[in-house]
């Protein structure tokens, strides 16, 4: 009876083998998506499925560490899918090069100053896994990139003066504070 039984393991496990051999490696879920709304800013938009929380983080290529979402809390927030991030676009510095953007889906409000430390401490490496961190409930990490460009300059608008005139472009014209701006009151 001892044959039988070794033989039909030896049977099972080498079918199981086989199907194992056989098997596509899962396909890569994207868990956001990255918008750009202008030559240096984007949205982080969460697919449909996501856990409810999450927090932002870039990484440049000159190593600079930024955080995108800071709340008073500094916790991360509430993200609803197909929903940018704290309904906001995020502007990336072009003189810091391209960043990866890191999205940390989490099933509770998870501090962030922690989450800063840990990636702080992996800059280094090429990839951050959720296995990577130690931090409390599911997490998952979503790894996108943005690289920002070099666009039209960005209009600051005017200060305004004394009965509603423009007295000045907010210092970005090219001879903003070497021209004399002149006021005149409005007649009534």
């Amino acid at each position: 009876m001892t044959r039988w039984t070794g033989l039909l393991t030896v049977m099972v496990l080498g079918a199981g083998i086989m199907s194992c051999d056989d098997a596509k490696p899962p396909a890569k879920v994207t868990r956001a998506q990255v918008k750009r709304t202008g030559p240096a800013t984007m949205e982080i938009i969460p697919v449909e499925g996501q856990l409810p929380y999450c927090m932002l983080f870039t990484m440049s290529e000159k190593g600079v560490i930024r955080q995108l979402t800071l709340t008073r809390e500094n916790r991360s927030i509430r993200c609803d899918p197909g929903r940018p991030v704290a309904n906001t676009s995020f502007r990336v510095p072009v003189q810091e090069g391209k960043v990866r953007v890191y999205i940390f889906f989490s099933d509770e409000r998870v501090p962030a100053g922690s989450v800063a430390q840990q990636l702080y401490d992996l800059r280094d490496r090429e990839r951050v896994t959720a296995m990577d961190l130690r931090l409390p409930g599911r997490i998952f990490v979503e790894t996108l990139e943005f690289t920002p460009e070099t666009g039209e300059p960005e209009a600051t608008g005017g200060i305004v003066g004394a009965g509603g005139v423009v007295t000045s472009d907010g210092g970005t014209a090219p001879d903003a504070g070497t021209r004399e701006l002149t006021v005149e009151p409005l007649a009534n």
